[in-house]
């Protein structure tokens, strides 16, 4: 695993990145706009899965929140891996960024697997419910550990 680090760390794209803080900080500007998508998609579509939101309309939130999500995701993840590139070794030993990946694979995997379908449900109001506070916390979790990440750096 190190050695695969080191090779990230060693490409033409990683030592750019390092030696820029230009580049580093508009990568950064665009890793936080995707991220504000995924949050800001995520936030909306499980407050309407909670009731808090748009109950008294009856508007479909799963399309465009798993949109918004979806196209916040590629955009972090293409931004995050070019970051995580330039300190490759330094931020895989990181726990709060461990953290911060694991939260992203278990909310991703929340919302896309039990809350966006659930949200679906007319018939189940209470899974929709608790499908949703799950993925809710997730979420939450994922932004509170990566403004964590980036203060504790």
């Amino acid at each position: 695993m190190q050695s695969l680090l080191h090779w990230l760390e060693s490409t033409n794209l990683a030592i750019s990145v390092a030696g820029s803080t230009m580049l580093t900080a508009s990568l950064s500007a665009v890793h936080v706009i995707g991220f504000t998508l995924v949050v800001g998609g995520a936030l909306v579509a499980n407050l309407h899965g909670l009731g808090a939101l748009f109950r008294k309309r009856n508007v479909d939130v799963v399309g465009p929140t798993n949109r918004a999500i979806l196209v916040g995701l590629a955009i972090s993840i293409a931004t995050g891996v070019v970051l995580f590139s330039a300190r490759a070794t330094e931020v895989a030993e990181n726990g709060t960024f461990r953290l911060k990946m694991l939260l992203l694979v278990l909310a991703v995997l929340s919302h896309f697997v039990f809350q966006a379908p659930e949200a679906k449900r007319v018939d189940a109001p209470r899974r929709v419910r608790t499908a949703s506070a799950v993925s809710l916390t997730l979420w939450l979790g994922l932004a509170a550990t990566a403004c964590a990440f980036i203060l504790l750096e």
